[in-house]
């Protein structure tokens, strides 16, 4: 790993970007001081309200926590909700991505530097640990850090103290760690990436976050969370979207997590105006499970066929309206993709008692739209 010294361009950049987010963060912790915390968690599944009684007593502790959890599951939230709730309230809380600042920045920024140092250290700065003082520190992707950093680091976990670059003497400190990561930890010890020592100082109380596909109707909560919120940030009315959109976002994975999620929402806002949300706003990838879920039950009752127990024409029909709904309804579209004409796809709606209406929708008139009332007729719809 490099260890040469910062050059005085990236030093002065960094840490002016640094200092400012800190202050920001201070002002804002004192313009809310006397006001209560907006909720930032949102679920109502079992293994949230889990969490939710994990976090709050952990909060009144001072041991170091260490969350653990894939990439989007909340770990800012739940280290942010920590502080919030314990006696550090009224401190600063300090949030560092260790990935985000380049490698020979690492120490001086976490810790500090005296004046004369190296070239470019104009004057004595004090690091992110002494600003954080009285509050809580919280480091993100903390795998990120390099060996020479992570010795300093458990220096300062066992003395509660930190040097600066270039001081001689230790300056007292006053912080709680709560570090994150989405990867192994236990791995990177093994592979001697991050040292046992302190690992085990970081991993005191261990919280795990769950992703998100294990919390259930947890995501309902969060779409109508988000619609809200960005309703009120942008000043527009609330929107909300179709049956069939929001079965979509129900059975997504969502490997992305919470993030993906409200990523997801701001896509269907931005591309749509529309008072109602309709699957057309939404990424393709969404639609693409969808059609791969279609594919498997087609799958199926192809192999059921072979075995003479469904009839060919039950086939038909199913694929027919599998496409059908994979289009949201619009015939003209199935049609294409079906590879028929769309008079002789309507012949076969209403042989399968399908009714369909011309929608009027300026933007949609080369089109046919299922009645609202109908979609019920369709498996899946």
């Amino acid at each position: 790993m490099s260890t040469a010294p910062p050059t005085p361009t990236s030093l002065d950049r960094w840490s002016t970007a640094a200092d400012n987010k800190i202050d920001t963060r201070l002002n804002h912790d004192r313009s809310v001081r006397d006001f209560p915390p907006v909720p930032a968690l949102v679920g109502e599944s079992p293994i949230m309200k889990k969490l939710f009684a994990v976090i709050d007593r952990v909060a009144r502790t001072d041991c170091s926590v260490l969350l653990t959890g894939a990439t989007g599951t909340g770990k800012e939230l739940v280290a942010r909700a920590i502080h919030d709730k314990s006696p550090r309230r009224n401190g600063p809380f300090v949030d560092i991505n260790c990935s985000a600042i380049p490698e020979t920045l690492i120490e001086a920024e976490l810790f500090g530097h005296q004046r004369g140092t190296f070239t470019g250290a104009h004057e004595n700065r004090c690091g992110l640990f002494e600003q954080a003082s009285g509050g809580t520190v919280f480091l993100d992707e903390v795998d990120a850090l390099n060996l020479a950093a992570q010795v300093k680091l458990l220096r300062v976990l066992q003395e509660r103290t930190v040097r600066r670059i270039g001081a001689r003497a230790n300056v007292a400190i006053d912080v709680r760690i709560i570090s994150a990561t989405n990867s192994d930890l236990a791995q990177a010890v093994t592979a001697n990436r991050f040292r046992p020592d302190l690992y085990y100082r970081l991993r005191v109380l261990p919280i795990h976050l769950p992703e998100l596909c294990s919390r259930g109707d947890d995501v309902r909560l969060l779409i109508d969370h988000f619609l809200k919120v960005k309703a009120t940030r942008y000043g527009n009315p609330q929107q909300r979207f179709t049956p069939e959109a929001m079965r979509l976002l129900t059975e997504y994975p969502w490997p992305g997590n919470v993030r993906e999620l409200e990523n997801t929402i701001e896509y269907a806002l931005a591309v749509s105006n529309e008072e109602l949300l309709g699957v057309d706003s939404l990424p393709l990838e969404l639609s693409h499970v969808r059609v791969e879920q279609n594919s498997l039950d087609l799958k199926q009752l192809l192999e059921a066929y072979m075995t003479d127990s469904v009839p060919l024409a039950e086939i038909e029909k199913r694929y027919i309206l599998s496409v059908l709904q994979h289009f949201g309804g619009n015939q003209v579209r199935a049609a294409a993709a079906l590879g028929i004409d769309r008079s002789k796809l309507y012949r076969r709606l209403r042989q399968y008692g399908v009714r369909a209406v011309r929608f009027l929708q300026e933007e949609q008139l080369d089109g046919m739209q299922l009645r609202a009332g109908v979609r019920n007729e369709i498996p899946g719809l």
